[in-house]
């Protein structure tokens, strides 16, 4: 009996090392695959920065304030010609600007498309904006037609001109921007809302060429002239003109192509009952500005956003913008469309459109203290 009990005892003991032995075992497996799992989380963590060494991806990331078909067929053209993809994402510029300062390092966006130099300047003023390098854009796109740190350039011009009705103003008696000012045209003038960023930046050039006091007085002028409060866009301007409302209107030139051209027929009727008149001509020059283009602080895809740019301010793409959306290229080697040209050749402000958004702030200063609304 004490044998067969020792014989017990040790097959009990047998039996307690052998589980013992088997969950070291166990331990000893799972340990490894713990530390497996680390390179995993590795990965995982870096992954969004090597999604943004993106110049690889084929893409270009863009914000843009623009609605023309013609920059969509741009887009494919681009795509096309280099196999790099148009991301797009269309807003109004000021609400764009906002989203790349919250969003900061984050942003996808690698450009920022605006109208208006007076809003690229504001990009800028917020850090959101690089220097472009790129000689080929520097050659494409003239000096006063960019920023002076090149952090935005041109794409198209506009003109900001005198639209006349036909039938009651003989263009002779039309000169200035600073005649519009004169009793002559009391209740005679048609014009859009002081908030409107182009009438900001026309008054800005007057503040630059003809100092504070004179930009003041001018908007005064054009005020008590107006025919009626302001109210609509350029295109409501040219309508009320016909409709018999007042007989001039300042307005963009492509606004006018773009109603003669129009599937609107009633459109058409309005622009065929207009004139265009370019002021200043015997001294300082129409007031012109520009859609132009910024490359982002953190731009992700910097190399395909720089082809993108040299591509849009190249010849084909100038043409492109001049032929189907009536804009004025700003690559010298490009000539106006035909209706452009049939407005004739004209002389523009020789000032750095930089100025625009530099005396935004005065411009807008003198508009809410006049009270042009």
């Amino acid at each position: 009996m004490k044998k067969r009990a020792t014989l017990i005892s040790l097959s009990i003991m047998l039996i307690i090392s052998l589980l013992a032995l088997a969950g070291c075992a166990g331990t000893e497996k799972e340990a490894p695959a713990a530390e497996e799992k680390s390179p995993e989380v590795k990965e995982e963590a870096t992954a969004p920065k090597e999604e943004a060494k993106s110049d690889e991806r084929g893409v270009v990331n863009l914000y843009t304030d623009r609605h023309y078909d013609t920059d969509e067929e741009l887009y494919k053209l681009f795509t096309e010609e280099t196999g790099i993809e148009v991301n797009v994402v269309k807003g109004k510029a000021d609400e764009l600007i906002e989203r790349l300062a919250r969003e900061g390092q984050d942003t996808e966006a690698d450009l920022l498309i605006a109208a208006d130099a007076g809003r690229l300047h504001r990009a800028k003023e917020k850090e959101l904006l690089q220097g472009i390098t790129s000689e080929a854009v520097l050659n494409n796109v003239p000096e006063n037609l960019r920023d002076i740190d090149n952090e935005w350039v041109g794409l198209t011009v506009r003109g900001r001109v005198i639209v006349y009705s036909k039938d009651r103003v003989d263009p002779s008696e039309l000169s200035t921007y600073e005649d519009l000012a004169s009793d002559k045209w009391k209740g005679k003038i048609l014009v859009r809302s002081s908030s409107n960023i182009y009438n900001q930046s026309l008054l800005a050039s007057l503040i630059d060429i003809d100092g504070e006091e004179k930009g003041k007085e001018w908007a005064k002028g054009v005020l008590a002239n107006m025919a009626r409060e302001p109210k609509g866009n350029d295109r409501a301007q040219a309508t009320a003109v016909v409709a018999g409302e007042g007989d001039l209107a300042i307005m963009n030139t492509y606004y006018v192509g773009k109603m003669l051209n129009s599937s609107n027929p009633e459109e058409v009727k309005v622009a065929e009952n207009v004139g265009v008149f370019f002021p200043n001509q015997d001294g300082t020059g129409t007031h012109i500005n520009v859609s132009g283009v910024g490359l982002t602080k953190n731009a992700k895809n910097k190399e395909n956003a720089i082809k993108f740019i040299e591509f849009l301010s190249g010849e084909k793409a100038q043409n492109q913008f001049a032929e189907a959306n009536y804009e004025y290229p700003v690559n010298a080697s490009v000539e106006p469309s035909e209706l452009l040209k049939s407005w004739g050749e004209f002389k523009t402000q020789n000032i750095n459109l930089s100025k625009l958004g530099e005396l935004n702030t005065k411009a807008v200063e003198i508009f809410n203290e006049i009270g042009w609304k």
